[in-house]
């Protein structure tokens, strides 16, 4: 068995992530045949269509995303492939838990946003 570094595994899920977005945003666009580009660093991605885009800036397993119409926000990485929302306490769902959910949901989400 092959033990990674913790290093290692967030460069592993961002390119996890990564290979999400883009199976996703080629889902939502088959039936109008429209594409998305998705651009793939060690630490950033780029996901855009038409005028929409997605900005993903990693460091470590933290991550920053911005999009088109100025909205960002922080999410982190978690050992379990999960991403973590860091919210604050007046937005959260689960009473001052930072809300969590698997990376195919998130990169599902805004698979459909980017490709509307």
């Amino acid at each position: 068995m092959v033990e990674l570094s913790i290093g290692a595994i967030w460069v592993e899920l961002w390119v996890s992530f990564a290979s999400l977005l883009r199976s996703y945003t080629a889902a939502h666009g088959l039936n109008g045949s429209r594409q998305a580009t998705v651009e793939l660093g060690e630490d950033r991605i780029i996901v855009r269509h038409g005028e929409h885009w997605l900005d993903l800036e990693r460091n470590g397993p933290s991550v920053i995303w911005k999009r088109e119409n100025g909205s960002s926000g922080t999410m982190e990485l978690t050992e379990d492939g999960r991403l973590r929302a860091l919210l604050p306490m007046s937005q959260d769902r689960d009473m001052g838990h930072p809300v969590e959910d698997d990376m195919d949901v998130v990169a599902e989400q805004w698979a459909r946003e980017l490709m509307q």
